[in-house]
């Protein structure tokens, strides 16, 4: 599933991203989110390059628990195959509660930026709002559809699960020798 490590990686990106600003520089974040410039706390610096430290923690345990990263339990056992969201792969048994609370990061983030940009706020705000958006939205994709690999028929090669319900399939019916409501 391509777009579920192209999700993980993205979003780990954008977490180290968010926080380099975060770690290198707090006075400069500070001051574009506070509504007047001034001298920014050793609570306000120590909080922000915290918050930059565990977004980077955060984004290292994503990628290893989703199996982005193929771990292997040796050092001779070369890992070859990438890991699936399938909840009976052994290589990547966290993917799916990993993919569930990345999203719910995301939902939670993006919300709160809203709201601070609704209220008044930086304009700054914006930004975070759209990326995190994005990222819900194809976090949620990758939940909903990407989990599993679907009932696909081994003699035709379509999805089981597809059903005609708001139309009938009258021709094939007739070769079945069934009977229309």
């Amino acid at each position: 599933m391509d777009v579920y490590y192209y999700f993980n990686y993205l979003s780990a990106g954008w977490m180290v991203l968010e926080a380099i600003p975060l770690i290198v520089s707090p006075t400069v974040i500070i001051s574009l989110l506070s509504p007047e410039v001034r001298q920014s706390t050793y609570l306000e610096e120590y909080l922000s390059r915290s918050l930059g430290f565990t977004l980077i923690a955060f984004a290292v345990l994503n990628l290893l628990l989703t199996g982005c990263v193929p771990l292997t339990s040796t050092l001779s056992e070369p890992a070859t195959a990438p890991a699936s969201t399938d909840l009976t792969d052994p290589t990547a048994p966290y993917a799916v509660p990993s993919l569930s609370i990345t999203l719910t990061y995301h939902c939670t983030i993006a919300f709160y930026c809203y709201t601070q940009y609704a209220a008044g706020h930086a304009l700054t705000y914006t930004i975070a709002v759209a990326v995190h958006s994005l990222f819900v939205a194809i976090g949620g994709w990758v939940l909903l559809f990407g989990a599993s690999n679907g009932h696909i028929s081994r003699k035709t090669g379509a999805d089981k699960r597809t059903s005609g319900f708001p139309f009938k399939n009258n021709e094939a019916d007739k070769r079945k020798g069934r009977k229309g409501l």
